[in-house]
C-alpha cells in the first residue's frame, strides 16, 4: 500500500481531521432582545459614521425599487406593483452587503474607501456570496411565479386595464378576498424561508472563509436556536421595510443602511468567533 494510501486510512489522523472540521464549523450562540437593541444601537452608530456608504446602497436599492414598479407598468402589468414590491424586500440582504463591509472595516479599524468597500463586494459576489445571493433572487422568482398562479386560479384570465380595477376586484369579491387571504399566507412562508436561510448568512460569507451551504446551514441553526428573538427581528425588519416602500420607496434610501449595519452587528453576536 503506498504512503498516501496509508494516511488515508491512519485513523489518528482521520479523527484530527475531522476534529479541526468541527473546530473551523462556526459556533452559534443564544442571544435576547437586549441584543438586538444594542445591534440597532451599533448599527445606527456604523450610519451616523459613514452615512455617504449607506445612503449609496440604499439609494442604489430604492432605485431599483422604483425600476421595478415602472417596468410593471411600462409592460401593462402595474396590477403586480404590490406583489413586486413585496417580493423586492426579499433582495434587501445581498444589496446590504456594502454596509455589511462598512461595519466590518469600522469594527477592525481599518480605514474606509470607495475603492476598497465596493471591491471586497465585487470580489465577494463571483465567489460563495454570489450563490447565496442566486438563493434570494430564486425565492423572489418563486413568489412572483406562485402569484401568477394564484391570478388565474383566484381570479381566472380577466385582464385589469388599471390598478383600480385590480385593487376593486380583489378587495370586494370573494374570489379577490382568497387570492388576497392565499397571496399573503404564501408571502408570509416565503418571508420565513428567506430570513431563515439568509439572517446571518452574508455576513458571515463576507467575514469567515465558508461555502454558501455551510453559511445556510449556520443561518438556520441560529433561528432554531433563538426563535422568539429572531422572530421579534424578522417583525421589525418586516415592519420597517413596510414603512419604507410606502413613500414611493424612498426611505429605503435610510432604512436599507441601518439594517444592514444591525444585521452586521447582530450576527456578530449570534456567531462566535472562529476558534484559533
Amino acid at each position: 500500500m503506498s504512503e498516501t494510501n496509508a494516511m488515508s486510512t491512519d485513523p489518528g489522523r482521520s479523527a484530527e481531521a475531522a476534529a479541526e472540521h468541527r473546530r473551523r464549523q462556526p459556533k452559534v450562540r443564544t442571544i435576547d432582545g437586549h441584543d438586538i437593541v444594542e445591534a440597532l444601537a451599533g448599527g445606527l452608530a456604523d450610519f451616523r459614521a459613514a452615512p455617504l456608504y449607506g445612503l449609496f446602497f440604499g439609494g442604489f436599492y430604492a432605485v431599483g425599487g422604483l425600476f421595478l414598479v415602472w417596468l410593471t407598468f411600462a409592460t401593462g402589468l402595474g396590477y403586480l406593483t404590490y406583489p413586486f414590491a413585496a417580493g423586492f424586500a426579499l433582495l434587501g440582504p445581498f444589496v446590504a452587503v456594502g454596509c455589511y463591509e462598512v461595519s466590518r472595516r469600522r469594527e477592525a479599524g481599518i480605514a474606509l474607501g470607495w475603492r476598497s468597500v465596493l471591491g471586497v463586494v465585487f470580489d465577494q459576489s463571483r465567489r460563495e456570496l454570489g450563490w447565496m445571493a442566486f438563493v434570494t433572487l430564486f425565492i423572489f422568482l418563486i413568489w412572483m411565479y406562485q402569484i401568477r398562479i394564484l391570478l388565474v386560479l383566484c381570479l381566472g384570465l380577466k385582464n385589469f386595464v388599471t390598478v383600480q380595477e385590480f385593487v376593486q376586484v380583489v378587495t370586494s369579491t370573494p374570489e379577490g378576498w382568497l387570492f388576497l387571504t392565499i397571496g399573503h399566507v404564501d408571502g408570509a412562508f416565503l418571508s420565513l424561508v428567506s430570513f431563515t436561510l439568509s439572517v446571518v448568512s452574508f455576513p458571515l460569507l463576507l467575514d469567515r472563509d465558508v461555502d454558501f451551504i455551510t453559511a445556510m446551514i449556520t443561518s438556520v441553526k441560529a433561528v432554531f436556536t433563538n426563535p422568539k428573538t429572531l422572530i421579534v427581528w424578522a417583525a421589525i425588519v418586516t415592519g420597517l421595510m413596510f414603512l419604507a416602500v410606502i413613500p414611493a420607496f424612498l426611505g429605503l434610501v435610510v432604512v436599507i443602511p441601518v439594517l444592514g449595519h444591525t444585521t452586521w452587528h447582530l450576527y456578530r453576536r449570534l456567531v462566535a468567533p472562529p476558534e484559533v
